[in-house]
């Protein structure tokens, strides 16, 4: 678990500091997330992650505390510390976003996917501080029951832009969740306070209140700011994984099972290290319950990016160049795909 820790916790540290003090510290915080990390990715790798079966605990419950640090820390850096000056504070919100977007997003997604309560609700709860707890309806009740089909509004459709997505997708999705969560309680006399989406909505509320409390209307600003930024990334992150891949429809009208040829994956081994192996995203379909360290690509059987998904999510945010180099990679496995 060493280079997930080193990956995953040195941005957190280097964030803390420029919380404090500002300066260089905004600026290699920064750049341990974005350019570090594209070196890193193309140095000799220094491991090999499907062959570390050790416990995450640790490291989740880590990160998660690491999370709420930094979200407290940064809300009254950006909106109260008198050490920071507006330059500071840009690339402080750019470095938080990025963190959360990638690192908080990658924690709180394998820590909804454990089986214990503890460990589901700090991650509903990183979620929450990001004003994005229905994702754990979606991302549970409906992406993995309906991934590579229409009915998954995380799905992106072959030639579908990244921008006209976003907004299908968030709308989509949050309407997606609550359809399922009612479903679940259909014929059950609850009361609306038990409802998922009543929790997600309270948590959204109080982290608003707690970022004016400590900033102002400052605070409430830089929590907007830090939350549209990273719900974007994980959006990012969803259209890379799935862009143009489809289930076939059966005969009896449900689509097939998930496979390993629905998800694009990436192996470039520091950013699997620092998304906790998020690229590896069609082992983890297939097998949902896995512990990160332990999912694998297995190249000719499961599309592979042709860069790191962080690049790649760069490259998305330009739809021509975007289909440039993609729709006719995804095609291509789509062909596979039908047979």
């Amino acid at each position: 678990m060493f280079w997930f820790a080193v990956a995953s916790l040195t941005p957190a540290a280097l964030l803390g500091v420029a919380c404090l003090w500002g300066g260089i510290w905004p600026v290699l915080a920064a750049v341990s997330i974005t350019v570090f990390v594209f070196f890193m990715d193309r140095a000799v790798p220094l491991f090999t992650p499907e062959k570390i079966q050790s416990s995450t605990n640790s490291l989740l419950w880590s990160l998660g505390a690491a999370h709420f640090a930094l979200w407290g820390a940064g809300i009254w850096a950006v909106g109260a510390n008198p050490q920071l000056d507006t330059v500071d504070k840009a690339l402080l919100l750019i470095g938080l976003g990025l963190y959360f977007g990638q690192i908080s997003n990658s924690a709180a997604h394998e820590l909804i996917h454990n089986a214990a309560r503890a460990p589901r609700r700090l991650g509903i709860a990183i979620y929450g501080s990001l004003l994005f707890a229905h994702h754990t309806s979606a991302h549970m009740r409906v992406h993995h029951v309906w991934a590579a089909t229409p009915n998954d509004p995380s799905t992106a459709q072959l030639g579908e832009g990244f921008w006209r997505y976003l907004s299908r997708a968030w709308i989509g999705g949050f309407a997606a969740g609550k359809r399922a969560e009612d479903h679940l309680r259909r014929g059950r006399a609850r009361p609306f306070w038990t409802h998922p989406y009543t929790a997600y909505v309270t948590l959204s509320l109080g982290a608003i209140s707690f970022s004016l409390l400590i900033s102002g209307w400052s605070g409430l600003i830089a929590l907007l700011v830090v939350s549209i930024y990273a719900q974007a990334q994980l959006y990012l992150s969803d259209y890379v994984q799935h862009y143009g891949l489809e289930r076939r429809t059966l005969a009896n009208g449900k689509p097939e099972p998930i496979g390993p040829e629905h998800s694009w994956n990436a192996p470039h081994w520091y950013s699997s290290a620092m998304m906790l192996n998020a690229p590896r995203h069609s082992d983890h379909h297939i097998h949902p319950a896995r512990p990160f360290p332990a999912l694998t690509i297995k190249r000719g059987q499961m599309p592979v990016l042709p860069y790191s998904l962080p690049v790649m999510a760069v490259v998305a945010l330009v739809p021509f160049l975007w289909r440039r180099l993609m729709d006719k990679r995804a095609m291509r496995w789509r062909h596979i795909d039908k047979g």
